[in-house]
């Protein structure tokens, strides 16, 4: 069955613009998901990952979710906390490149979005999470907890962000990644505007410690199509540079280069086991949330 409009409509970017704070997007988006998601060919995603099994000969029949016995005609039985514990940590880029927003959302903005809503399903689950902000530094960090009341802690802090300065996006995956005592699962939110070998090798020292790693690679349509017409002066939001140019001369060899440039993320990253996802600010965000949980899926 097709998933109600109401829960896809609010999946929408263009609606999660207009709605308040960022707690009230985060819970938009993850209901609205999960209610849609046991109405989609997705159907056990919800189930299996956020706070239930199936059930094994054996199990106490009083744990039998007996509302999901009348929807699914299945047994399920809720997880224990043991079963569904990691420690996840979510990495935000909030470098001057993050403000670029041609349609609603800037990156930044949709970054934050996808960060709030697995740290809200994380949350459901009972799962610790952690949040790191950074630009060519680590600008703030929230270390990974699942006490009462970090959530709140973690979406105030993404509140409270704010655009830095220049990109330097391996700096600070070393420094977490050599910081980490306890496997568990990460989560890079940036535009990955910067030099790729660097940022492939600060993410690949993830996995050399054992860490499970996915890539959310965040991009506004315009730096994928290149869809300018007129001459226009082009700025760097992280230098300041300026550059005059026109569109239709460089737009072919533009876009080839930035196709290179997913690729290249795309297959080496693949290639290191790590999962990697294009996000562009116009895509719905259950995209961050299906591919999270696929990754989550691999990992259990």
């Amino acid at each position: 069955m097709v998933p109600p409009v109401q829960s896809r409509r609010f999946l929408d970017p263009a609606v999660i613009a207009r709605l308040g704070t960022l707690e009230l997007k985060a819970r938009t988006i993850v209901e609205g998901f999960l209610a849609g998601l046991h109405r989609s060919p997705f159907k056990g995603f919800s189930v299996e990952f956020a706070e239930y099994r199936q059930y094994i000969h054996g199990d106490d029949l009083a744990t039998i979710d007996w509302k999901v016995y009348a929807r699914s005609d299945r047994y399920y039985v809720k997880k224990f906390e043991e079963e569904t514990n990691l420690d996840c940590h979510l990495l935000l880029d909030v470098s001057g490149s993050m403000g670029y927003g041609s349609r609603g959302l800037t990156k930044l903005e949709y970054g934050a979005c996808v960060a709030a809503s697995i740290a809200y399903l994380l949350n459901r689950q009972r799962d610790a999470v952690g949040l790191l902000a950074f630009d060519e530094q680590v600008v703030d960090m929230l270390p990974a907890s699942a006490r009462p009341g970090h959530l709140r802690a973690l979406l105030v802090m993404l509140e409270r962000l704010r655009l830095g300065a220049k990109t330097n996006v391996s700096k600070p995956l070393h420094q977490l990644a050599d910081s980490l005592s306890k496997r568990g699962i990460v989560v890079l939110i940036s535009d990955l505007l910067d030099d790729p070998e660097a940022v492939i090798r600060g993410v690949r020292h993830f996995r050399y410690r054992g860490t499970d790693v996915i890539v959310f690679h965040v991009l506004d349509p315009d730096e994928i199509e290149f869809p300018f017409e007129r001459a226009s002066r082009f700025e760097d939001l992280e230098t300041g540079e300026e550059v005059m140019a026109v569109p239709g001369l460089v737009r072919e060899q533009y876009i080839r280069e930035m196709g290179r440039l997913i690729d290249r993320y795309r297959h080496q990253l693949g290639a290191a086991g790590i999962d990697y996802q294009l996000l562009k600010t116009t895509d719905p965000l259950e995209l961050a949330l299906l591919s999270y949980l696929s990754t989550r899926s691999k990992r259990l």
